[in-house]
């Protein structure tokens, strides 16, 4: 039973973290897209990683496509790491770093979900 809530939890938490952030990108907000200028990437980049993220949210409540979400999540937190570590100081990637381990966690336990979902439909 604790398995299942914490699951829900990690789930709601990480989906929270992601949309916010993915919104606020789509928005255009300059703040949070001033961190692709810096790693030298395109403008439209920044949107896309915000698509992605709000895609990536909305998806993990999904159960086939939980584990999909998650581990492409997981990619988009250690590009964020990645840019934390070069980039600003090391305690400003704490937030990524623990998206980064939720997504991990959400990943491996739905993994049996995503089984199920492809020798059902080939």
């Amino acid at each position: 039973m604790l398995n299942k809530y914490g699951l829900n939890v990690a789930k709601a938490f990480l989906a929270m973290m992601l949309f916010s952030g993915g919104v606020a990108k789509l928005a255009g907000v300059p703040e949070v897209l001033e961190s692709f200028s810096v790693l030298g990437l395109p403008p439209w980049f920044g949107y896309f990683i915000g698509f992605c993220e709000v895609a990536g949210a909305i998806g993990l409540f999904f159960n086939p496509l939980s584990a999909l979400a998650a581990s492409g999540l997981a990619f988009i937190m250690i590009g964020a790491i990645f840019f934390h570590v070069a980039y600003t100081p090391i305690s400003e990637g704490i937030p990524a770093l623990i998206a980064l381990l939720l997504a991990i966690f959400i990943a491996i336990k739905q993994r049996t979900k995503l089984y199920k979902f492809y020798k059902i439909k080939a």
